[in-house]
């Protein structure tokens, strides 16, 4: 059974730095692991949370229960075709690391997913997304334990409910399971997406052919460009969800702002940069203290050293008034704000 740890700091993983701790602690290694705590009940009449990478979480806080900390590792091929593997992943493994695995192979399906902070199991629940592809795109299934009564599930595409940033694990099924495994279906054969963003000029400007390696370079480059290292300042990615609004909306913003950038979602709506919209509220470089708005990428709020997770959270409950008050539209956290 794994080692039960009482006031472990958790500074380390999440992303944010923020200096907070978790009353108890323990690290789950394996399916056998995970059930054993099950069954031991040590969940019980406690908060607990499942913690992978810590790159999208926001403590305000000192966590009061438990804190489990998921390093199930493993890859593995499981199905093949002549056009198509499919790939067993461990929850606990690092996304990143596994995009450039998948590119060493020469499997399609991630590249445009490339340098996207946190691990595997985390992934399905938030439906993560970059330069138009999602996690769903390419999923196929995952394993995870259900926390009520031990049993292993396996759930598909259509079980995960995924939307945008979002999936069943965010919503009814919250904190009834541990993930234990995902399996993508990965390409041989690449399709290649290079329409969204500025994947095409930056190929351009790297003077370089499309390519599942090529594009995954272009990618990282574009986003070290905007997006600050969490290991030289705290921060989660992209703090808030581009909305999605009608099309009248757009209308009567671009009566003010022409060139709003936006993305056709349906006949009815299109999506609409939050950072765009943060920055025409004055917020981008905006620095309170210790803490702000990243002076390259208003969507990113930053932790400089000493902040606190309540500090954060308060400003961002500033910029959603502000967003709200200038646009009439309301943002949403994109992070898991616990506490």
């Amino acid at each position: 059974m794994a080692r039960l740890r009482e006031n472990v700091s958790l500074k380390s993983l999440n992303t944010f730095g923020l200096d907070v701790a978790a009353r108890w602690f323990m690290t789950l290694d394996s399916e056998q692991e995970t059930l054993e705590f099950l069954m031991d009940n040590l969940h019980q009449n406690q908060p607990f949370m499942v913690l992978g990478g810590g790159s999208n979480v926001l403590f305000r806080h000192d966590y009061p229960g438990l804190i489990l900390h998921n390093q199930i590792l493993g890859k593995e091929v499981v199905d093949e075709t002549e056009d198509f593997v499919w790939l067993k992943v461990g929850a606990g493994e690092v996304w990143h690391e596994l995009v450039l695995y998948t590119l060493s192979q020469n499997w399609g399906g991630l590249q445009n997913l490339s340098l996207i902070p946190g691990s595997v199991g985390a992934a399905p629940i938030q439906n993560i997304g970059a330069y138009g592809v999602e996690l769903k795109d390419v999923f196929h299934s995952l394993e995870a334990l259900h926390i009520g009564t031990g049993a292993v599930h396996e759930i598909d595409h259509t079980g995960c409910q995924f939307g945008y940033r979002d999936s069943i694990f965010k919503r009814k099924a919250k904190g009834q399971y541990i993930i234990i495994s995902v399996t993508l279906k990965l390409e041989k054969k690449p399709q290649l997406n290079t329409s969204y963003g500025a994947i095409k000029a930056e190929l351009e400007l790297m003077g370089v052919e499309p390519g599942i390696h090529t594009i995954s370079q272009a990618v990282i480059r574009i986003r070290q460009s905007k997006l600050p290292d969490p290991a030289q300042i705290g921060n989660s990615g992209s703090f808030f969800k581009n909305p999605v609004v009608p099309l009248s909306v757009l209308q009567a913003i671009q009566e003010r702002y022409e060139q709003v950038p936006h993305y056709p979602v349906s006949q009815d709506d299109v999506k609409l940069p939050a950072g765009w919209l943060i920055e025409k509220c004055g917020w981008k470089g905006y620095r309170r203290d210790n803490y702000g708005v990243h002076d390259r990428q208003a969507l990113v709020l930053v932790n400089h050293g000493g902040a606190s997770g309540d500090d954060i959270y308060q400003l961002s409950s500033e910029i959603l008034r502000s967003v709200s008050d200038q646009f009439g539209i309301q943002l949403e956290r994109e992070v898991n704000v616990i506490g």
